[in-house]
């Protein structure tokens, strides 16, 4: 299939704005912000991270999205996480001025986030609507949550100032958008119970930053676990089953729909628990199947100029994997894309793992260089560095990282169970 003819690389409109193509840079963690040594700039893009991102920009993708920066300090989950408070605004609009000056074409947005219960205990305070087995953390009270709420806005405008072009509002993989949206959180309090109380949380986030931004070319989304896989989890038929329920799911992603959603990143699974469904490794890849399920399913429901973005395409790689019973030059990662975007499956096609590996893989691709093409393969060892809190990168391709992981794996042993 010739560049030409394949629809990844046909534009799209996403609000008010224009995508050159259907490639979505996926957030993904580095932990390689100004860390606790450095109070007054704590949470700040380091020039590592600011590399980074000229490096993604440069590769031409429609969007990227700025990993999960936390909107707290108070709760967050990585030992050197980007922050967005008022302190860390100078350094951000800093960073997004050079990246952009690099290729001003690629949408450019920033994931918003709250860890809640998986904040790190050694450096923060885990919150929980509701206490899970296995979770030390303290329960929220409703004016925690209101204040939460205040912090996503106040974050929302510095990211506007910053001039980034929207924000992503984090509403999956166990962190809090997605610990309050679970059945599980059936806690009588303001944001836990009914379906109606746990929506609010999301719905008056999305008010409020749609009022304090006050401009259409600011595009808001989200990227949502539509199934989690755990007992009264996001996706699921009640408070302590994981039997597969996806009416919730939907309809909330309706609602931030009515409140100004201009782009859904269907997600499922989480990096705390049932990773193999959150990002499915090299020797079991088949759980990456039921992420085309989940992305039709939330295509079906909203309205046509919503942008829907599947997930979990880097393990297709160039189909030199373990799938079965297809043939290899059919299921690649652009040869899904196409056949996802041309049957309605999906509009975009997120790439996590693969941007690690090569940040300008749509640049080569676009150019006809696929023979350059640093490709993932899911071996997850950028996971395992992110697990033991250490700086990210691809373990296969570059040297500094692999060596990290090295010293990493004799200083602590193997990563045995696949979770943050």
């Amino acid at each position: 299939m010739s560049i030409e003819t394949n629809a990844i690389f046909t534009p799209i409109k996403i609000g008010t704005r224009t995508a050159a193509n259907r490639f979505v840079i996926q957030p993904m963690e580095f932990n390689d912000g100004v860390g606790s040594e450095d109070p007054s700039h704590r949470g700040d893009p380091t020039a590592r991270t600011t590399a980074r991102y000229k490096n993604l920009q440069a590769g031409d993708a429609g969007m990227v999205i700025l990993e999960a920066i936390t909107v707290s300090e108070e709760s967050y989950a990585r030992t050197d996480q980007l922050m967005i408070l008022p302190r860390n605004a100078p350094a951000l609009a800093r960073m997004v001025k050079e990246v952009k000056a690099v290729n001003a074409k690629p949408i450019f947005v920033c994931q918003l986030t709250h860890s809640g219960e998986i904040s790190n205990g050694d450096i923060s305070e885990p919150t929980a609507p509701r206490l899970s087995p296995g979770f030390n953390a303290r329960l929220l009270t409703d004016a925690d949550g209101d204040r939460i709420i205040e912090q996503f806005v106040t974050s929302a405008k510095i990211a506007q100032d910053a001039g980034f072009d929207g924000v992503e509002l984090k509403f999956c993989h166990g962190y809090l958008g997605g610990q309050i949206l679970r059945p599980y959180n059936n806690r009588k309090w303001k944001f836990g119970g009914p379906k109606e109380n746990r929506f609010r949380f999301g719905f008056e986030i999305y008010e409020r930053v749609l009022k304090a931004v006050n401009d259409p070319n600011f595009i808001l989304g989200s990227k949502i676990t539509v199934y989690e896989g755990i007992p009264g989890g996001q996706g699921t038929a009640g408070p302590d089953t994981p039997v597969m329920d996806l009416s919730e799911s939907l309809e909330f992603i309706r609602g931030i729909e009515a409140r100004g959603a201009k782009f859904i990143l269907q997600s499922a699974g989480g990096p705390s628990a049932n990773t193999v469904l959150n990002q499915p490794p090299q020797a079991l890849p088949d759980e990456a199947y039921m992420h085309f399920y989940f992305a039709r399913e939330v295509k079906k429901v909203v309205r046509p100029e919503t942008v829907v973005i599947g997930s979990a395409y880097s393990v297709f790689n160039d189909g030199h994997h373990n799938f079965r019973y297809v043939n290899p030059e059919e299921s690649s990662l652009l040869a899904w894309g196409h056949k996802n975007i041309t049957q309605g499956v999906t509009d975009m096609i997120a790439i996590g793992r693969q941007s690690i590996a090569d940040p300008e893989f749509p640049r080569k691709v676009i150019a006809g260089q696929l023979d350059q093409v640093k490709w993932c393969h899911a071996c997850d060892g950028c996971f395992e560095l992110l697990a033991r809190q250490k700086k990210v990168g691809c373990v296969t391709h570059s040297q500094e990282a692999a060596q990290l992981l090295a010293m990493t794996r004799r200083e602590f042993g193997p990563l045995f169970v696949s979770r943050t």
